[in-house]
């Protein structure tokens, strides 16, 4: 396993603009090349043997090789001009980002061996990328901060809450905690070139189109999750309004995972957000800890974040 890259804070003498303001000023972007799965075999049900926890995280994993080719370079066009800092962090992102593809791929391959056929999913993907071509670069960015805010609050619960991952093979537990940590950390890099690509606008406008960008990219990443898990336990025989009852306690009830991040999300669209208003950095140290299944339980911290 390589080294990690640290990416050190630079000198804040340029860097405090309009997109710096809240970003902590010690944030440390750091690439953990780290290699999961590669020599074990994956359960079909890897999930404690539940398959609506199984084609929860299945078919969210099978969008993320593309999805984040698309934040790469959706963040990459409007890197020229900002600041020392944030081009660090910018350039620790999509080494980030890379390695999380790379994962990813090996994650889906052993979806796939394990007996499941996600050409549709991928499909799905491909149709949705497909309505991103030219359109305005700008359009794509702010799709792309919507999206990180999803898997930032996505991975604060994961990290936050054990119960989601407990039953995990660890070789997939491993995997999405890793994820889940490196999608904290750069949380705020969409948001802060999005904050640099928009400097000449007024308020009102940045905030009308990202709010306005992040109620089309809800709707349409919920139900395009929801018919993945579907085709998936369709895969496996699971159909019915039962199953849909089963999947939507899954959601919103236990472990809840759709219900528990509600009010961060909805934080999104408050004057003033910013994704370092809520700073659970400490998450990222407790799962790095050798001794995280004892303190984790405890890190649950409260979700609405102090304005």
């Amino acid at each position: 396993m390589n080294a990690p890259q640290s990416f050190s804070p630079q000198s804040l003498a340029n860097a405090d603009s309009i997109d710096r303001k809240h970003t902590p000023a010690d944030l440390e972007l750091i690439v953990r090349d780290r290699r999961f799965g590669r020599e074990s075999k994956m359960r079909r049900w890897w999930m404690g043997g539940d398959p609506i926890g199984t084609a929860f995280y299945n078919a969210l994993s099978v969008t993320f090789p593309k999805g984040e080719a698309f934040f790469i370079e959706s963040v990459k066009e409007f890197r020229e001009g900002t600041s020392e800092r944030l081009a660090n962090e910018i350039r620790a992102f999509v080494k980030q980002e890379i390695n999380h593809t790379r994962e990813h791929v090996a994650f889906n391959r052993r979806v796939v061996d394990a007996g499941y056929d996600v050409k549709r999913l991928e499909e799905d993907v491909d149709k949705a990328l497909a309505l991103t071509k030219g359109r305005p670069k700008i359009a794509n960015l702010a799709s792309t901060m919507a999206l990180e805010h999803f898997t930032a609050i996505l991975a604060q619960q994961l990290l936050a809450n054990p119960k989601h991952l407990e039953t995990a093979d660890a070789d997939s537990r491993d995997l999405w905690r890793w994820h889940a940590m490196e999608e904290i950390e750069h949380k705020g890099v969409a948001f802060d070139t999005w904050m640099h690509a928009t400097k000449d606008w007024s308020r009102w406008r940045r905030w009308k189109v990202k709010s306005l960008v992040m109620l089309i990219v809800t709707k349409n990443f919920l139900h395009h999750r929801a018919v993945g898990m579907l085709e998936l336990l369709r895969q496996d025989g699971l159909t019915g309004p039962k199953v849909w009852a089963q999947l939507f306690w899954y959601a919103f009830g236990n472990p809840g995972m759709a219900r528990k991040i509600i009010l961060p999300w909805m934080t999104y669209f408050l004057p003033g957000f910013h994704p370092w208003k809520h700073d659970d950095r400490h998450l990222i140290q407790l799962a790095e800890s050798d001794y995280q299944d004892a303190v984790m339980a405890k890190a649950e911290p409260a979700l609405v974040p102090a304005e």
